[in-house]
Parts: structure tokens; C-alpha cells; sequence
């Protein structure tokens, strides 16, 4: 769209468009903690306070978590990108912190495909996307194949109350949506961020397999790190869970948070609700979890996306695209 226009109209638009995306991000992290309906903000710090979250101790591991989880996951971008492009460390985490800070305010972080592809020439910009389709798919793929599992022996070992007809009834509408799904893949009508599954096929199959292999493995380490990052709050926070107890449960809430489309601005609130219902059955009272659900955001969300808000200020369009 900003192809054919002189090189200092770009230059406007994308200032505008930088500074549209911080404004954005800003109220976003503003509102949420401000004006949250499920968690005062006074009860939120006083919580904090009491259960001595901010010793030098326990902000250092919390930190060195928070920039671990974020470590693999811009190793897994650069693993990707380096298949049509090297690019140096320093340049996958500026993308990578970009992108976050613009899916802020879009539906399914879609903002976080098109920042990462505006770093590349116009000729890499489709094969980005996909790279990142890949990588999140692969995020996805960790998030439910560990989730099922989870969600299974919680039913199994929990008094889970289930709608059995509820379920059902979501099932036959599943089905109906694959077979219409399946005749849109006959008809190459099906497209996922634009591209047919066709071409999705053919891209996944053109990648090395060490490619495939090495992000699976970069998301397995991510999982784990947040996870993980997760039952250590719920421990600052005096709960008695042990850590397997405290993954089933935190398991199942990754994966019913996640397979809900929603706004970035809305997501935290889906996985506070899920976790709010899980851990109930676990007799965690609502604050704590809401309180760590917050501190999660806080650390894996707010703080990139601070760093990231630098990148995107910082962003410039190059003349010359290589």
C-alpha cells in the first residue's frame, strides 16, 4: 500500500502508525491495571506486600524467567528466519519485541505478523509471515498436546463438573465445521492469513527438517519456562500445590485459554478466567490466582512490550530495501 507513495509521505505514515501502536499499547496496560473489575489494584499491591513478592530474591529469579522465556522464543525466531535470511540476535529480538508490543491491540496478535514482515524487503515479507504462522503453530502444537494430557487427568482426578450434552452438542458443530473446512481445502477457497493450505504445504515442506525439529524443541523449553514461572508464584504466594499437582492444572488452563480466538487486550482475561476456575477445584482462593495471572502478564507481556515500544519508535523504513 505504501509502495508507490515518496519516500517522505512513508516516512509520515509510519510515524503516525508507530505512534498509534504505543499510544494503543499504553492505554491498554494503563486500563488493565487501573481499571480491572475482577482485581482492585489497592488489593492487587497490598497481596504483594504481604506475601513479600518484591525481595531482591524472588524479582531476580522472576526476571531471569521472564528474560529466559523470552530468550528461546527469539532463538526460535532467528532459527526460522535464517532459512531465507540471516539476521543477528540483536535484530530477531528487536522483531520479535515489535511485534509483541503492536499485537497488543489486534485480533489473535495478528499485529505481530505484520510487524515482523515490515523488517524485511518487500520480496521476504509472504515467506515471513509464514515463518511466523510456523512458529506459533509449533507454540500452539506444545500448548495442546501438553494440555490434553493435563486436562484428562484433571478430569480423572478432580470433581470437574462437565455438560455432557453441552459437550456433545460443541462436538457436532466441530464436525460440521471440519467437513465445510475440508470442502473449503477441496475448493483452495481455505485460506489462513491469505495463504491456501496448498501453499502452506508446500512452504512447511520446502524447510529443512533440523528446522522443524530445533523450533519444536525452542517451544517444548518455552513452555516450560512459563509454566514453571507460573508454579513458583503460586509457591511465593503460600499455596501447598506440588509441582505435578500444579501443572495439571496449569496445563489445562494454557490449553483452554488458548483455543479461544480473542483480542490481545482480552486474552489475559480469558486465562484468568480459565485459571480462576481450574484452581478453585484445587481450593486456591480467586485473589491469589488473579494476583499471579497479573504478575504473569506483568512479566512476560508488559515488561517485553515496554523494550519493544523502543523498537517500534526507533523503527525506520529503509530506502533501499535489501
Amino acid at each position: 500500500m505504501l509502495g508507490s507513495l515518496p519516500y517522505k509521505t512513508k516516512q509520515f505514515f509510519i510515524a503516525i502508525i508507530k505512534l498509534s501502536i504505543i499510544v494503543g499499547a499504553s492505554y491498554y496496560i494503563y486500563n488493565r491495571l487501573l481499571n480491572n473489575e475482577n482485581l482492585n489494584f489497592t488489593e492487587f499491591t497490598s497481596l504483594l506486600t504481604k506475601n513479600n513478592v518484591f525481595s531482591a530474591k524472588n524479582i531476580f529469579f522472576l526476571l531471569i524467567l521472564s528474560v529466559f522465556n523470552w530468550f528461546f522464543e527469539i532463538l526460535k525466531w532467528k532459527n526460522l528466519v535464517k532459512t531465507i535470511k540471516k539476521i543477528s540476535f540483536f535484530e530477531a529480538l528487536e522483531q520479535s519485541l515489535g511485534g509483541l508490543t503492536a499485537s497488543l491491540i489486534t485480533p489473535n496478535r495478528i499485529g505481530d505478523y505484520g510487524a515482523k514482515a515490515i523488517y524485511f524487503a518487500k520480496q521476504y515479507r509472504k515467506r515471513v509471515i509464514l515463518l511466523n504462522l510456523i512458529g506459533n503453530v509449533n507454540q500452539m502444537a506444545v500448548t495442546t498436546i501438553i494440555g490434553i494430557i493435563g486436562l484428562i487427568l484433571f478430569y480423572k482426578n478432580y470433581d470437574l463438573e462437565i455438560n455432557f450434552y453441552k459437550v456433545s452438542r460443541l462436538l457436532v458443530i466441530l464436525i460440521v465445521l471440519a467437513v465445510f473446512t475440508a470442502f473449503g481445502l477441496k475448493q483452495s477457497r481455505f485460506r489462513i492469513k491469505g495463504f491456501s493450505i496448498e501453499q502452506i504445504i508446500n512452504f512447511v515442506k520446502q524447510l529443512p527438517q533440523r528446522t522443524h525439529i530445533k523450533t519444536f524443541i525452542l517451544s517444548l523449553v518455552r513452555y516450560a519456562i512459563f509454566s514453571f514461572q507460573f508454579y513458583f508464584l503460586l509457591q511465593i504466594f503460600g499455596t501447598s500445590l506440588d509441582y505435578k499437582t500444579a501443572m495439571i492444572a496449569i496445563s489445562s488452563m494454557y490449553f483452554l485459554s488458548s483455543i479461544v480466538p480473542s483480542l490481545a487486550v482480552f486474552d489475559v482475561l480469558i486465562k484468568t478466567s480459565a485459571a480462576v476456575f481450574l484452581f478453585s477445584h484445587l481450593g486456591i482462593d480467586e485473589l491469589t490466582i488473579l494476583s499471579v495471572s497479573t504478575l504473569m502478564w506483568l512479566l512476560n507481556f508488559v515488561l517485553p512490550s515496554i523494550f519493544g515500544s523502543y523498537f517500534v519508535l526507533n523503527f525506520r523504513l529503509p530506502k533501499v530495501q535489501d
